[in-house]
């Protein structure tokens, strides 16, 4: 049997190298193929499957706030759950954080995690170099400790053993480093490398600007703590949460009675909070993959991805049914003779499809060649360390795929293959032999194609076109030649009352450097993905809830409108009048201007606040009535998709104390904004060289904040253009098939007196109706599944009737000129050689 099997893989090897243009296309078909689905299963494989690398991460369950798993805890209702929960063997709490390891100047982040004294004990985690953290090393009042991740330890510090004991600067407070994680171990949040890990209790050491708030302060709705336990042994999950309901009234009980309740954007307690805080509950969820955000964001998006990918390799595999069908035409003859000498039909069909596995082997190994450069390529674009590693399960995703389309596209063509008359095959250059039905099987798989690519060019275009909607949308403000400062006054040695002082200073210095042609400073840029929201009272509207008189603020300074290019349509913008002692004053947005005043000018009319913040949040301007002077475009503060919402801007100087990481936008008066980060650093040095600094262009940042789309786009555009080009290949091969079948039928018609354009005609009606029943079937199938990526759609419908019909435009054309050159050599067939042939 083996010696069979070895002789049947020697012969399809000489059949292939006997082939090489058959062979090159159809290796390089599989390997687009199964390397496009390797390289997207890569990337499922890192963002949803992979365990952690950790002991028994089956055991983990993320303990949540309700069914939120992003929405957090602070730190003193982790403390309550810690300390009351009885399910758990280990439970642990962490934070995200960025860290800064510069002493001064451009900022050089980090990221960082604080996290629980049982962290790494409860992942069962070890240290390669020193010790990890324990539950003594997060005591209050620490001053903090630090164990590295291996990769960390690699590219900042070589691998030197004799880091133990010295120290790494974190937000300018040093730390000591007391080990080094094992390789392989970047912490629990998929996506999200933590570089360096300290104990929750160093927060008051380090600061990050907030020290003790974040350990002593309850807020609510949203903490910035995550939970993660490890099951009991004999306790499953169900029982685990049951328990933790149960004890949930108590926990969040005993929390407000010690800890009070306060909100993060500092707005007063709305009525029924406390009861909604007292009346939550917990939940779980498994957490042997870790948590991500990550996957969070694009887990619907790898989804059809991988959907789309299938669908290509679909295509691949008729491409290649129809190539194996086209070259069985020229191989009748040599089945005809092995037949004829007593080989089985059973023994052929075995040798056809060792070769059809032989290709679609050769063509995995290659895809995966393939898939290691596409799954790098997929990072970049999600910008996130992950763990793309061909493990186990990848490989046999790669195994059992070239498996499966090698007898996919084998078995047919096998099958049919063998379907010879020996007596009638062996004539010299027979044609004909193969007989099917009128719709043999070749055509079918045609169709198949057409409309499978029809499909995938829809969805590109559905992508492509929310992708250029998105770019090209009027965001309300100007992107180019703009770029965004952030300094952070922690380091900076002032008192926080002193903070809007020192910005405007920076803001006068930046507005001397030559090639500023405006610059301003804000307490939020556009598209931040942020909110700073407030309740607003204005005389002659009664709201129909809470939610209804709510509007975001910003605080600006004079020129931040002229700095984005956003238009100011009614009134003026500040200046240096509107000061902290002058009267209250405010410039609105249009859409705030259309829903509290509609056709009524808002200008000269007055609003007041609610929320009643303190003097320690930005944009306090609590104590009386303020004056609407100006109305502004509507601009993206939020996602580019948000419909805009009512905006107020408030002039610096009469704003309350902005936050430590306040940003300035500078635009140039030409050239790239990048050259200009010099200048900036020496102008922030004039006032305090010890500030830390980060540079980022609008450009970028706007870029950033569409990255799924791009992906989505690019990709579906790729495999979009690869299924035409399969379904050309495809369709041209299996009319040339036909063609060569048909030689003999076409050369008595034109002998009888068939013009060559009659030919030419007869040809291109059978590609065209081929044509139309695969766009037929498409544009039904097309019309089902589009509303499947409505999600991810903007600025269109799902069966938008352009798209549809451009795609089905472009496909047509491009199958027409696929099935031309075979009707152009049937028409310029010689009759006499055909009928000498028969």
């Amino acid at each position: 049997m083996l010696d069979a099997l070895f002789q049947d893989v020697r012969y399809a090897i000489r059949a292939l190298r006997s082939s090489p243009g058959f062979a090159a296309v159809a290796i390089l078909s599989l390997a687009l193929g199964i390397g496009a689905n390797t390289a997207i299963f890569s990337l499922i494989d890192a963002v949803i499957l992979k365990s952690l690398p950790v002991r028994h991460p089956e055991e983990l369950l993320q303990v949540m706030m309700g069914t939120q798993s992003y929405a957090g805890y602070s730190n003193p209702t982790w403390e309550h759950l810690r300390d009351r929960q009885d399910v758990f063997s280990g439970i642990f709490a962490y934070g995200q954080w960025g860290f800064n390891l510069a002493s001064g100047g451009e900022a050089r982040s980090v990221n960082g995690v604080y996290v629980s004294g049982q962290y790494f004990d409860t992942l069962g985690v070890h240290a390669i170099l020193g010790r990890t953290l324990t539950p003594a090393d997060d005591t209050r009042g620490c001053a903090g400790s630090a164990v590295l991740s291996y990769g960390f330890w690699q590219s900042e510090y070589g691998g030197r053993a004799g880091i133990l004991g010295k120290t790494i600067s974190i937000d300018r407070h040093p730390i000591e480093i007391v080990g080094v994680a094992e390789p392989g171990f970047t912490g629990v949040e998929v996506g999200h490398s933590a570089d360096v890990t300290v104990p929750l209790c160093a927060v008051t050491a380090i600061g990050s600007g907030y020290s003790g708030m974040m350990l002593d302060t309850n807020y609510y709705p949203v903490g910035w703590l995550q939970v993660i336990g490890r099951l009991k042994p004999g306790v499953p999950a169900s029982q685990a949460t049951a328990r933790l309901k149960t004890l949930a009234p108590q926990i969040y009980k005993a929390t407000l009675e010690q800890n009070g309740l306060a909100r993060e954007d500092g707005r007063q307690l709305g009525p029924g909070e406390r009861d909604r805080y007292l009346s939550q509950t917990f939940d779980t969820q498994a957490a042997a993959n870790g948590i991500s955000y990550i996957r969070r964001q694009y887990r619907q998006a790898l989804i059809i991805l991988m959907t789309i990918v299938g669908v290509v390799l679909l295509i691949a595999c008729a491409n290649v049914a129809n190539l194996l069908l086209a070259r069985g035409a020229a191989r009748q003859r040599e089945i005809a003779i092995r037949m004829a000498v007593g080989g089985g039909r059973g023994r052929l069909i075995r040798q056809l499809l060792t070769e059809s596995l032989l290709l679609s082997g050769i063509g995995a190994m290659l895809g995966i060649l393939f898939a290691e450069w596409g799954a790098r390529l997929l990072v970049r674009f999600l910008d996130a360390p992950l763990d793309l590693t061909l493990d186990v399960r990848a490989l046999a995703f790669t195994a059992t795929a070239a498996v499966l389309t090698g007898l996919l596209f084998g078995i047919a063509p096998a099958w049919r293959g063998t379907r010879v008359d020996p007596q009638s095959a062996m004539k010299a250059n027979a044609r004909g032999v193969i007989e099917g039905s009128r719709l043999g099987i070749g055509k079918m798989l045609v169709m198949a194609q057409v409309a499978l690519s029809l499909l995938l060019v829809v969805g590109a275009g559905l992508m492509l076109s929310t992708f250029w909607k998105l770019v090209s949308l009027d965001a309300g403000f100007e992107r180019d030649h703009v770029l965004l400062v952030s300094v952070d006054l922690r380091d900076g040695n002032y008192p926080r009352e002193r903070w809007s002082a020192v910005y405007e200073q920076m803001l006068d210095q930046l507005r001397t450097i030559p090639g500023v042609r405006s610059a301003s400073v804000s307490s939020i840029t556009p598209v931040c993905h942020c909110r700073w929201a407030g309740e607003v009272v204005i005389e002659g509207y009664t709201p129909k809830s809470r939610a209804d008189a709510m509007a975001s603020f910003n605080n600006v300074s004079d020129l931040y409108f002229e700095t984005l290019a956003t238009p100011i349509v009614g009134g003026r913008d500040f200046n240096s009048h509107d000061t902290a002692t002058s009267a209250k004053v405010a410039i609105i947005s249009e859409s705030m201007a259309q829903k509290y005043f509609g056709a009524t000018s808002p200008l000269g009319q007055h609003f007041r606040t609610r929320d009643g913040r303190g003097p320690q949040f930005a944009w306090n301007i609590s104590g009386g009535p303020v004056e609407i002077v100006g109305v502004v475009k509507d601009a993206k503060y939020g996602s580019l998709r948000d419909e805009p919402s009512p905006f107020v801007f408030i002039p610096w100087s009469q704003g309350g104390i902005p936050g430590p990481l306040t940003s300035f936008e500078i635009r140039t008066a030409g050239g790239a904004p990048t050259a200009l980060i010099s200048g900036v650093k020496s102008a922030i040095a004039r006032v305090n060289r010890d500030v830390s600094i980060e540079f980022k262009t609008l450009a970028a940042k706007v870029d950033d904040s569409i990255q799924r789309e791009k992906l989505l786009a690019t990709l579906s555009g790729f495999f979009g253009a690869l299924a035409l080009l399969l379904a050309t290949i495809g369709l041209y091969g299996v009319m040339s098939y036909n063609v060569a079948r048909r030689r003999n039928e076409i050369g008595i018609r034109m002998a009888l007196g068939a013009q060559q354009s009659r030919v030419l005609r007869m040809v291109l009606g059978e590609v065209t109706i081929l044509i139309a029943i695969g766009l037929a079937v498409g544009f039904s199938a097309a019309l089902a599944t589009t509303r499947l990526v409505a999600s991810f759609l903007y600025g269109l419908h799902p069966n938008d009737p352009w798209t549809l019909g451009l795609a089905a435009v472009v496909l047509a054309g491009v199958a027409l000129m696929a099935g031309y050159l075979p009707a152009r050599r049937a028409s310029k067939l010689d009759s006499m050689a055909a009928l000498r042939d028969e």
